[in-house]
């Protein structure tokens, strides 16, 4: 099977997905959760005209010409409105939030008035209507504030409450299982033995999978034999995963068995191999109803095909445009080399000047297996196949790399 752009690649991986089904949770559960419908006020916020400081309700009529007394007749506090009218040359002791009661129309700050006993002396005169929020000055009955696709923050949140809603309709998070390979792997925390390095890609992979809203699934690290692959596909399938993640395995050597064992599991198998770089060793299929991307085994590959074709995925399943190849165009901090046939994607920190303006600076190593450099990166700079020299200032295509 031939290279193919990353651009095909993208459209193939996403063609037909669908996006997963929808659940409904508590309002406190559904932080980082997306939307699966639009969500519309169920009442008018808020219900009534309401005193947006401490202090009186009165008639700007009242008070337009200084010097003016007016008699205190009652109370307000939030919560327990005044039920009678404010009539000509009276006031009502008001506090935020509270209904303005009837007949009243302004309120009277309490720094511009002095009180004793129940008359007070007006110091400043308002205009009509000031400190008064009128009924449905943030939002009414029925209208529609948040879409469906939208993630819930703390904002999001925040106004769904206010439109009274306990309960949000969500998608179901994406399981994402993942399956590391490698008789050289073993778990962050073990002695490794000579021959052998630390795993690093699997838990990378499960934070991007957590970011973009999925629930992944360790599988762990299957030693390079067909029985443990297999197994590890039998156990990702048996708990119903959306997608498959294979780290590692993939390529063509005579220990990469991955792509052998995932065929004799019935894999559809959509392609292999990207004209990328980091990346090219990428597969993609299908087993049924689960989605399998193979990733390389290199970590830098792995976190970048992650990032550009793993998020888009996911993001696929929960209703939602991929954003993963989102772009601008920075101008270079320096000159750079030409490009082969492959699409590469550099790793760069982003220089800020004092006045704002940004440059980009890919790094001078690329080694696809330096993860330093990735986690220092701030963006990854796109260099189309067969591109030429590039001099310093000539901008260029970037996409941001997601910072919590």
């Amino acid at each position: 099977m031939s290279l193919i752009s990353v651009d095909e690649a993208l459209a193939r991986l996403l063609a037909g997905v669908e996006p997963v089904g929808t659940e409904r949770v508590p309002i406190d559960a559904a932080n980082g959760r997306i939307l699966a419908a639009d969500l519309a006020a169920t009442r008018t916020q808020p219900p009534f005209p309401a005193s947006a400081m401490d202090g009186y309700a009165v008639r700007a009529a009242d008070i337009a010409t200084l010097p003016a007394t007016l008699r205190v007749i009652g109370e307000a506090p939030a919560g327990h409105g005044y039920a009678g009218t404010v009539q000509p040359g009276e006031a009502l002791r008001i506090f935020t939030g509270a209904p303005v009661p009837q007949g009243a129309d302004t309120i009277l700050i309490q720094e511009n008035a002095t009180r004793d006993g129940d008359t007070i002396a007006v110091l400043e005169s308002a205009a009509r209507g000031r400190f008064v929020r009128p009924a449905g000055l943030d939002f009414a009955q029925g209208e529609v504030l948040l879409r469906a696709g939208e993630r819930i923050g703390f904002r999001e949140l925040a106004l769904a409450a206010a439109m009274n809603h306990a309960v949000l309709p969500v998608r179901r998070r994406p399981k994402v299982a993942i399956l590391a390979t490698g008789d050289e792997l073993v778990e962050p925390g073990t002695e490794p033995g000579p021959d052998q390095i630390i795993a690093s890609n699997h838990a990378g992979v499960a934070a991007l999978v957590a970011d973009c809203g999925g629930e992944p699934l360790q599988l762990g690290i299957a030693p390079d034999n067909r029985q443990a692959i297999a197994a590890a596909i039998a156990a990702a399938r048996e708990a119903r995963a959306d997608i498959l993640v294979t780290l590692g395995g993939a390529s063509v050597g005579d220990h990469d068995l991955v792509q052998e064992v995932l065929g004799d599991a019935g894999m559809d198998l959509a392609f292999w191999r990207i004209a990328m770089r980091p990346g090219k060793p990428l597969m993609a299929g299908r087993i049924e109803a689960m989605r399998v991307l193979g990733l390389p085994g290199n970590p830098v590959s792995s976190l970048v095909c992650s990032l550009l074709f793993l998020r888009p995925l996911i993001e696929t399943l929960l209703g939602r445009e991929a954003t993963a190849r989102d772009r601008e165009h920075l101008p270079l901090a320096g000159d750079i080399g030409g490009n082969d046939r492959r699409e590469d994607y550099l790793r760069a920190t982003i220089r800020r000047a004092d006045d704002g303006s940004e440059t980009v600076a890919p790094s001078e190593r690329q080694d696809s297996s330096m993860l330093a450099t990735l986690a220092r990166a701030d963006a990854l700079v796109v260099r189309p196949p067969h591109a030429g020299p590039l001099a310093a200032g000539a901008r260029v295509p970037v996409i941001r790399l997601p910072r919590r």
